[in-house]
């Protein structure tokens, strides 16, 4: 069962793979995990699958229940606990410990004109940002403005 309390490891990125899809799955064999990930990775062989799974076990990023032939991984962690981790650790080392820095590259580059929407409207539900603000705003030279991007491009 996933644990919040402990720090959880920094997991590589095949480990961030399968923990991905143990998240999605829940508890599962090595060959579950390796069925789960095949549209995405066919080259993944099952064997590699096993010795990540083996591996991700003994740095504490998995458990394991050994009581059936196949053993059985589950994540140690919950899913936002080392999110919430991981994020920490980027915002540290990429925005100097600006959080409102991730933000703002995230809305200039990587969000959706619908998501762009979603997050303006979680804001407003919650008062952290009036109503109106989109259309008060001031451009930030070189920064996206309700909603458009360099160049008064929308973000697809």
């Amino acid at each position: 069962m996933p644990t919040r309390s402990a720090r959880p490891p920094k997991p590589t990125a095949a480990e961030l793979d399968l923990l991905r899809a143990i998240w999605r799955l829940g508890p599962s064999t090595a060959r579950e995990v390796h069925q789960a990930l095949q549209p995405e990775r066919p080259e993944l062989q099952p064997a590699t699958v096993l010795r990540l799974l083996q591996v991700m076990h003994g740095k504490g990023l998995v458990v394991r229940d050994e009581s059936q032939r196949s053993h059985v991984y589950a994540a140690a962690h919950a899913q936002d606990a080392l999110q919430t981790n991981l994020l920490g650790e980027l915002i540290q080392k990429v925005f100097a410990g600006s959080g409102k820095a991730l933000v703002l590259a995230a809305l200039d580059a990587h969000v959706s004109d619908r998501e762009r929407e979603e997050i303006r409207r979680l804001l407003e539900e919650t008062g952290d940002e009036p109503a109106d603000a989109a259309t008060t705003r001031k451009p930030v030279a070189g920064r996206a403005v309700a909603g458009k991007s360099r160049g008064g491009k929308r973000h697809a």
